[in-house]
């Protein structure tokens, strides 16, 4: 079972929490961030390179020690406060009218090292370095990871009864999207939910965040190496997360435009794709896949629907069949060349929140030369690899919400 904990969390002091919440770090390049980041938005925190002229690299010392200086003086200025005693929150995101509600709390790094914490994605190690440091030289988790946990019922009906309250704050941010908030802080109820974590949830599973889990349970093992009287109970062994129940998140597609044909014609690329799928003109009306196993490619001004045939995957292969990797073993890498997708430059990723339209404007515009979209994985397939302990093939799932940052800070 996992183990959680409830924390005093460091939060926007009243009244500021729009001004202060920001989209997370890896959403955002330099350039977005600094036009968007008002006087008091975390996002001199997360991405402190913005307010510098010239920007420096990300990984310069500077940006690190402004980092941490913002991060103090947020402090000292009363635009983040501490809350007075442990607490667990709940934490809203409304989408196109739908709404996934997630407990705030901190997990446990010796459960990320035991596999109760559960990934379905590689991570890389420069990425996890930058997250690391970041972690060290603030003595804080600034950004949440974000976990789904399946089905338990009376963990689910605490939550519908902590909504049925009045929330705390209520915004909407840049996008349209909402978000809320309350502070479970009667004890009863805090020590019930921590006891039904610990005694009846599995496993989390990490839906977004795994550099940062990845990070935070390399922060726990080193800083336990130099504690000599390390039990396992001090607060840097935990990190910060938003807990969701499976059955209220939404995973949307995750899609791809590559730059070049690999030197070949459009005429021929038709041709070899064939081979393996039933393939559908349709012209310059916009096609998205309607089911597994099919595909939208837009090439040349013209939209394609591709159909894997039967044969060209196997149904009990858990990361075989899915839509991932058929299109990249059967066409990224057979017909177009791109071998690695965590390395290759050829290749981008377009999240399905964009929709379509994306797709067709970069390979219009010419910064790109086709472009495929994949209909989405569920979060039954994300689990059951997990479960099996394999790795989903890089840029799979996309979800939407992103957390809000800086809605709460975990310290230690």
């Amino acid at each position: 079972m996992v183990r959680v904990k409830p924390f005093a969390a460091l939060r926007p002091a009243p009244g500021l929490v729009e001004e202060v919440a920001c989209p997370p770090y890896d959403v955002l390049d330099s350039a977005a961030a600094a036009a968007m980041a008002g006087e008091k938005s975390l996002l001199h925190i997360t991405k402190p390179e913005i307010d510098f002229s010239p920007m420096p690299s990300e990984d310069d010392p500077s940006v690190y020690e402004r980092a941490v200086a913002n991060f103090r003086g947020w402090q000292d200025k009363n635009w983040l406060v501490r809350d007075p005693k442990p607490c667990y929150y709940l934490y809203a995101q409304t989408m196109d009218g739908r709404t996934q509600y997630g407990l705030v709390l901190c997990a446990h790094a010796d459960d990320y090292s035991a596999g109760r914490i559960k990934k379905h994605e590689l991570t890389r190690k420069d990425k996890e370095d930058d997250r690391m440091h970041h972690i060290l030289i603030q003595k804080a988790n600034i950004e949440p990871v974000f976990f789904a946990f399946k089905h338990q019922a009376e963990l689910e009906e605490i939550i519908a009864d902590v909504a049925s309250r009045g929330s705390e704050y209520s915004f909407t941010d840049e996008n349209g999207f909402g978000h809320e908030w309350w502070t479970i802080d009667d004890d009863a109820l805090i020590a019930r939910i921590t006891t039904l974590f610990e005694s009846r949830v599995e496993a989390f599973y990490i839906a977004d965040g795994h550099h940062r889990s990845a990070a935070a349970a390399r922060v726990g093992a080193e800083l336990a190496s130099k504690n000599p009287a390390h039990t396992g109970e001090e607060e840097y062994n935990w990190f910060m997360a938003v807990c969701f129940p499976e059955s209220q998140l939404k995973v949307l597609d995750y899609n791809r435009v590559v730059r070049d044909l690999n030197g070949l014609q459009p005429s021929q690329i038709i041709g070899m794709l064939a081979d393996s799928f039933d393939v559908t003109c349709h012209g310059e009306e916009l096609y998205r896949p309607e089911d597994l196993h099919y595909f939208s490619m837009y090439m040349a001004g013209k939209w394609y629907e591709l159909k894997a045939r039967p044969g060209t995957y196997n149904p009990n292969d858990p990361v075989g069949v899915l839509d991932v990797d058929i299109l990249s073993r059967l066409v990224l890498d057979r017909i177009l060349g791109i071998k690695d997708l965590r390395t290759d430059k050829r290749i981008d990723f377009v999240g399905g929140i964009k929709g379509l339209g994306e797709l067709k404007r970069r390979v219009d515009s010419g910064e790109m030369k086709i472009a495929f979209a994949l209909y989405p994985v569920s979060l039954k397939q994300i689990t059951d690899i997990a479960d099996s302990g394999n790795i989903m093939p890089p840029k799979t799932t996309w979800f939407e919400p992103k957390l809000r940052s800086g809605l709460a800070i975990h310290t230690f």
